[in-house]
C-alpha cells in the first residue's frame, strides 16, 4: 500500500509542475490535459532518476518505514522531485511542439 501512494504522490506532484510550467511560459503550454499527463510521466521519471544519482538516493529513498508506516521525509522528497521532472518533462514537449509548428 505504501509504494501505491508513493507513486500517488509523483503523479501528483508532476502533474501540478506541468501545469504550473504551462502556466508560467504560455509558449510552453500543452494545455490543461497534456500538462497534466506529460507531467505526471515526468514526476514519475524524475523521481526515478533522481534515485539513481548518489547523493539525491537518501532523498527519494523508500516511502514505507521501518516500522511499516509511511516515511513523510521520502514522500516529501518524491513529491519535489516529481514537481521538478514533470515540471521539465512539459518544458521539453513544450519546445519540441513549438518548434515543430514552426517548421
Amino acid at each position: 500500500m505504501e509504494v501505491v501512494v508513493a507513486i500517488l504522490v509523483q503523479l501528483v506532484a508532476g502533474g501540478a509542475g506541468g501545469n504550473i510550467i504551462g502556466q508560467l511560459a504560455k509558449q510552453l503550454n500543452l494545455g490543461t490535459a497534456g500538462n497534466s499527463i506529460v507531467g505526471a510521466i515526468g514526476g514519475l521519471a524524475g523521481t526515478w532518476l533522481a534515485g539513481m544519482i548518489p547523493g539525491l538516493d537518501g532523498l527519494v529513498g523508500a516511502a514505507a518505514g521501518s516500522a511499516g508506516g509511511l516515511d513523510i521525509g521520502a514522500l516529501a522528497g518524491q513529491g519535489v522531485t516529481g514537481l521538478v521532472g514533470g515540471g521539465l518533462l512539459t518544458a521539453i514537449a513544450g519546445i519540441v511542439k513549438s518548434a515543430m509548428a514552426k517548421s
